[in-house]
This record gives structure tokens, sequence and C-alpha cells, in this order.
């Protein structure tokens, strides 16, 4: 047993070597899937800085008897590298977990499961301040997306990220990490395409992918507690607009070098906006330019903005709004005289886990800004 141990040890070192000879290392392509910039713009220390805690938090605690409890083995279904559906056996709560991501790292951090991460990575953000605590109990990482080598050199029973990582240059196919025994969950929003088909990226996923952490690690309480708050939300809003005749219609749009993404039907934020009673201004349209935005002339635009670490986030926020502002060929956007454009940060409404209540609020108010909705 003991000779079988170190051949073990010596196979996984030796694959990080050649690995790390071949320069397979991650590259900074690899966290541009999620529209979220590149490696070179984070600097560890700032991001470790940033998530100290800088006040005494007065955080509840998480403690008590649950009135649910996870029968182990455990079947959950996720997603793999081509896309298909994938089913993960859990015959206990992982113990050693790799989380990659904004939205894997604070659904743990919510769920009060920091003593389960060996090792966390990806922000492109502050946590919030009521989990700062216990984000610095976190071994994080140096690199921004972690290589192969160096997430298998941490030996996990489970990867928590994104679909945009599990592949080849970053953290590799999902199916060889389930053949070494290790354990993943793929956010559900994020998952490859199959066949090229499209799928919609929906609030229910996002729910989903909360209420599954819970199972896995026999905290269903905690979840359903999440889940069940941002549910609350966006049935107070159908209560408070119920008498509503016409319904708000609105873009959601990120300005690039080429005009605007439009955040249609198939996205989150349009999921969001069609879920609180709003309408999609132009539901199909990817991408769209000034005549199309023009000619849509929404009640309301949201202005995609995402600062990242060491970015000054009101500078950034103001840059994206006055694409529109101070464009005179806006000028005469209702949503631009009536001040209806609102900004909304990406990452409350693109793969937003625990996040997710912030983009109900943000999308809310800003579709019915005559109503006090009384979400905050």
């Amino acid at each position: 047993m003991k000779h079988e141990k170190m051949r073990k040890k010596l196979m996984v070192v030796t694959m990080a070597a050649l690995l790390a000879f071949g320069g397979t290392a991650c590259g900074s392509n690899a966290s541009k899937g999620n529209n979220s910039g590149d490696s070179e713009r984070k600097d560890v220390e700032s991001i470790k800085k940033e998530n100290q805690v800088k006040t005494t938090q007065n955080t509840k605690s998480q403690e008590g008897e649950s009135t649910k409890k996870t029968t182990y083995p455990l079947t959950i279904t996720t997603y793999g590298t081509d896309g298909s559906e994938l089913t993960t056996i859990y015959e206990k709560a992982p113990e050693k977990v790799v989380a990659v991501y904004q939205g894997c790292i604070e659904t743990m951090l919510a769920l009060g499961l920091e003593d389960h991460l060996v090792a966390t990575a990806g922000l492109d953000n502050e946590v919030p301040d009521s989990q700062k605590e216990a984000f610095s109990k976190t071994n994080y990482l140096d690199e921004f997306t972690p290589s192969l080598e160096t997430v298998t050199m941490l030996e996990p029973d489970m990867i928590f990220s994104w679909g945009s990582l599990f592949k080849e240059g970053t953290l590799g196919d999902t199916s060889d990490w389930v053949k070494k025994g290790t354990n993943l969950y793929m956010n559900t929003n994020t998952h490859p395409m199959q066949n090229g088909e499209s799928y919609n990226k929906t609030l229910e996923n996002e729910f989903t992918d909360i209420l599954n952490i819970g199972k896995i690690f026999d905290v269903q309480d905690r979840a359903e507690a999440i889940v069940n708050d941002m549910k609350k939300s966006i049935a107070k809003v159908e209560e408070k607009t119920m008498s509503q005749k016409e319904k708000p219609t609105a873009l959601i749009l990120e300005s690039g070098k080429d005009g605007f993404t439009n955040y249609g039907k198939t996205s989150l934020g349009g999921d969001m906006v069609t879920k609180l009673g709003g309408e999609l201004a132009n539901p199909d349209a990817s991408q769209v330019g000034k005549e199309d935005v023009i000619a849509a002339n929404p009640d309301v635009i949201f202005v995609v903005y995402m600062p990242y670490s060491g970015d000054d986030k009101e500078q950034v926020k103001q840059e994206k709004l006055d694409v529109i502002l101070k464009d005179k060929t806006y000028a005469s956007l209702d949503a631009v005289k009536n001040g209806r454009v609102v900004p909304i940060m990406l990452s409350e409404m693109y793969a937003s886990a625990t996040r997710t209540k912030d983009g109900i609020i943000t999308f809310a108010e800003g579709l019915y800004p005559e109503i006090d909705l009384k979400l905050r």
C-alpha cells in the first residue's frame, strides 16, 4: 500500500512537470469566455487586500439544526466539456474543493462552506463585506485562471467553475476528472453548446445551481433560504405591478468596438426582465447598432458595465453610460429624455449565482421607477 501511494504521488508530480515544460499554463484568453476581461489585469495581492475584513462583521450565524438532510450517495446532473449532461455521484460532502470565478466562490461562502475550499481563484470584484472574513480563510491562488497542473497538485475531490474553463489549456476535460474520481459542478448558465445549438440562460438555472450545491454539502436549508429570498423579491414585484396596463419595454446593452452586445431572450438578463413583467424591445438580436437602438426606442435602457480589480468602479460605470448619454444621436430616445438609462453590473445578470438578487432589484427598479417596490 505504501509503495502504491508513492507511485501515485510520483505520477502527479511527473504530470505537473510535463505540463509545465510543455507550456500549457493558462493563457489570457481563458478568462475572456465570461466577458470578464483578461488575466493580465489581475493583481493577486491587490485582490487579497480588497477582500480583507475592514471592520468587524455582524454576520448572522449559520449554525442550527437543519430540517433537511442529504442522503448519500447523491446523484447530481451537471454538464460536460462537450455540452452534454454529465451524471456525478457524491459518496459524501466534498472536503477539498477548488472554486474558480466570482459566483462559484461566493456561492460557497454564502452557504458557509469556506472550510471545504482547498483553493479559490478568479475574482473580478470584491466579495460582499459579509463574506470577507470567510474568504480570508481560503487559499487564493496566484493564477487568475488556474492551470491544469496547479489544480492537479491540489488533489481536489471537486471542482466548481464555469464551462469556459473545462477544456484543454485550462482545467482540462470534465470526463478526465471524473475518471480520476474528482467530481465537478459547472455553472449551468455557462455550459458549452451541444452540437452548436444555443440554449436559454434562465433564472431557474441559477436557482438550481444554488440548491444543488446545498444538496451536495448537506446545507439544503441555507440554499433554500437564499433562493426563496430571490423568489419572494420577484413575487413582490409581480404584486406591486399587477395593475400596470402596459409592459415597460427594455434594451440591455453592453457597448463594444462594433456597436452593442444585446442581451436578448436567451440571456439571463433577458429572462430577468421578462420574469419581472418587462418586455424586451429587441429580443432576438445578439448584436445591435445605432439604427437598431433608435428604432427600438425602449422605455428603459440598461447599460451593462464591469469594473475589474484595480478599476475605479464609478469611472467605468460612467464611461459606459456616456456611450448613450453623450451621443446626440440618442438624445431623442424616450429612455434618455426621461432619465431611464440605468447601469447594471455584468456580474448581476450573467452567471450571477448569489448576486442574482442584486440583478433582480436593479432590473425591477429600472423597469418601475415610479413604484416603491421596497426590495432593499
